[in-house]
C-alpha cells in the first residue's frame, strides 16, 4: 500500500517570459521546483516520488535532488505532446515498479510549490475512503457566462461551483486502465485528471485545498509566491 507523488514538470511556461522553464526559475536561491519536491520528501505518508519533466532538464532535476535531499525520487521521464500524455507517460513508468491494487498516485502540478501537508494528508484520505481525491477551494467570485468575452448577461450560481487544484489522487491501476479506454474512445485531452474521470463517467470525490496553494503561471504570481515565503514560512521549509 503506497502513496506515489507524480510530480508533471514538462511545461516551457511560456506566459511567464523566461529564458528558462517556470518550474526552475529560483526563487530565494532555491528553483520553484524543488519547494515542491521538499513537500512531497518531507510528508511522512509519501513513500516515493516520480516526475515527469521536460527533455534536457534531466540532468540538473537528479542533481538538484541530490542537492537538496530529495532521496524520495525514485525516476525521471520525459513529458508528452499534452499533460495527459505527460501523466500517461508517468503511469506506464509507475506500472513497471508498482502493481498493488491500494497503490495511490498523486498527481500534482510542479508549479504548485505551496501545497501544504495537511493538503496532501487530505487528499490521501478522501482518495483511500471513497476511491480518488480532487484538491478544491470554494468559489468566492461572482462567475459571469459570456459567449463572446465582450458581454455578458447572465451569471452561474457559485454556491456550488469548486476551484480545482492539485495534487488529485486515484489509485494507479483504476486510473491506468482509465487512461486506456480514454484513448481507445479517442477523447480529446483532458485538462486535468478529475476531468478525464468525468468524462468517463465516474464519480471524483473532493478534498480541502488552499487559496495559498497557488498555480505560478504569470511573472506575478512569482511575487505573490516570494510574498509568500516572507510572511509565514511552512515546517517544510524551513530548513
Amino acid at each position: 500500500m503506497k502513496n506515489i507523488a507524480l510530480i508533471i514538470a514538462g511545461g516551457v511556461g511560456a506566459r511567464m517570459h523566461q529564458d528558462i522553464p517556470k518550474q526552475f526559475i529560483n526563487v530565494k536561491d532555491k528553483p520553484v521546483m524543488v519547494y515542491t519536491l521538499e513537500a512531497f520528501q518531507q510528508h511522512p505518508n509519501i513513500d516515493a516520488i516520480e516526475v515527469v519533466c521536460l527533455d534536457g532538464w534531466h540532468d540538473i532535476l537528479w542533481a538538484y535532488a541530490r542537492q537538496f535531499g530529495i532521496t524520495k525520487l525514485e525516476n525521471i521521464v520525459s513529458g508528452g505532446a499534452t499533460g495527459q500524455d505527460s501523466i500517461r507517460n508517468g503511469l506506464r513508468d509507475l506500472a513497471t515498479r508498482y502493481h498493488d491494487d491500494d497503490d495511490i498516485v498523486l498527481i500534482h502540478d510542479a508549479i504548485r510549490p505551496m501545497v501544504s501537508a495537511e493538503i496532501i494528508s487530505d487528499n490521501i484520505r478522501v482518495c483511500r475512503k471513497y476511491g480518488n481525491a480532487t484538491t478544491v477551494i470554494p468559489c468566492t467570485s461572482v462567475m459571469l457566462r459570456t459567449s463572446d468575452s465582450v458581454v455578458s448577461e447572465d451569471q452561474v450560481p457559485r454556491d456550488n461551483l469548486k476551484i480545482t487544484q492539485t495534487p488529485q489522487s486515484f489509485f494507479l491501476n483504476e486510473l491506468i486502465e482509465v487512461h486506456k479506454e480514454a484513448v481507445k474512445r479517442d477523447l480529446e485531452p483532458s485538462i486535468a485528471s478529475c476531468a478525464l474521470y468525468v468524462e468517463m463517467g465516474k464519480k471524483v470525490y473532493l478534498s480541502a485545498g488552499s487559496e495559498k496553494n497557488i498555480k505560478l503561471t504569470t511573472s506575478e504570481d512569482i511575487e505573490i509566491f516570494t510574498a509568500l515565503l516572507d510572511s509565514k514560512r511552512p515546517e517544510w521549509m524551513r530548513k
